[in-house]
């Protein structure tokens, strides 16, 4: 079989996983019945230190209902060029929430970065209405946000009256990578998603994190979206599993991302390792022909994830080829 480092995503759940998923007790989760996403959410909440959280299908959905409560229509969000929310999204914030994006040159967003784009109201223009952050960071090859730079955003953004929102879809990996909690995390924000099926290894899943009131329209637009699941319980258990389990292992999938970095001459902060090639379609193409399968993410660039599913054996061997090709 290839050594399929395109993405996190594609973890397929463990056995004990499927254990506890077969097991669990179920209730019609739109009636606020089910009693397993009952606790995974108030789980969730507790680790970000949040009064509320709400169990949605996928951190695209996640994502595009924060943006909704943090940004009225025809409000601005501002974020980096790469950010997950309008690259890889399908202009769902624009569709959906009639929210107005601007972005600055991809990279952390920081204080410095974010104070001299910030727009008051006035004649004309859009006042900002929220910073979006990425923790930990796509385009930055798995760059985690120094807390000191989120603290200083968190306090510029609130002195001006902006919401902050975090795409944490890898949040768990800077918590692991950084020794930072995820209650630190997660109270510099006002609303977070936060991915259950990418490093964590769950199948189906994110969770939108905020505050109660908050939370009771995040589930009215996840109900007008289509995302009420009924008896999701099954998949809830899921994710309780994976915060059981395969948290703390993140550390495992970092080392890994470390050596295959180091063969490659990149750098690593996580489980993420980007290179930059000549032509990224061919490089991919000439490395799944010898067995390994890489992520393409832009004409000069491609990148490796590390997950559960990657044993050392397969970093050896992706080592190999990609330094290889190099």
């Amino acid at each position: 079989m290839p050594v399929d480092l395109r993405s996190d995503t594609l973890t397929r759940p463990t056995a004990g996983m499927r254990a506890a998923m077969a097991a669990a007790e179920v209730g019609d989760d739109v009636y606020g019945e089910d009693p397993t996403v009952n606790a995974l959410e108030e789980r969730v909440a507790a680790l970000f230190g949040h009064e509320a959280a709400v169990f949605v299908p996928s951190g695209t959905m996640g994502n595009q209902i924060c943006l909704r409560l943090v940004v009225p229509a025809a409000g601005e969000l501002l974020c980096d060029a790469d950010a997950h929310v309008v690259t890889y999204e399908h202009g769902g914030a624009a569709q959906h929430g009639g929210i107005q994006s601007r972005t600055v040159a991809g990279g952390l967003m920081t204080a410095d970065v974010v104070a001299g784009e910030l727009r008051p109201a006035g004649w004309g223009t859009v006042p900002t209405a929220a910073v979006s952050v990425e923790q930990t960071h796509n385009r930055g090859g798995g760059a985690v946000h120094p807390l000191s730079d989120l603290q200083a955003l968190r306090e510029l953004t609130r002195a001006h009256g902006v919401n902050l929102h975090c795409d944490g879809a890898r949040i768990w990996n800077a918590h692991v990578a950084s020794g930072v909690s995820l209650e630190v995390y997660g109270r510099l924000f006002d609303s977070l998603s936060v991915c259950l099926s990418k490093g964590l290894g769950a199948p189906v899943g994110s969770m939108v994190v905020t505050s109660a009131a908050l939370a009771e329209q995040a589930r009215v637009l996840r109900k007008r979206l289509g995302g009420g699941m009924r008896q999701a319980g099954i998949l809830a258990a899921a994710g309780l599993y994976a915060l059981d389990q395969h948290l703390e292992r993140l550390a495992e999938d970092h080392a890994r991302a470390a050596r295959l970095g180091a063969a490659v001459g990149v750098q690593t902060a996580t489980n993420i390792v980007a290179m930059t090639v000549p032509d990224a379609r061919a490089f991919a193409a000439a490395a799944a022909e010898e067995g390994v399968l890489l992520g393409v993410v832009g004409p000069t660039r491609v990148r490796a994830v590390v997950h559960l599913d990657v044993d050392d054996a397969g970093i050896d061997h992706a080592a190999k080829v990609l330094t290889g090709l190099r």
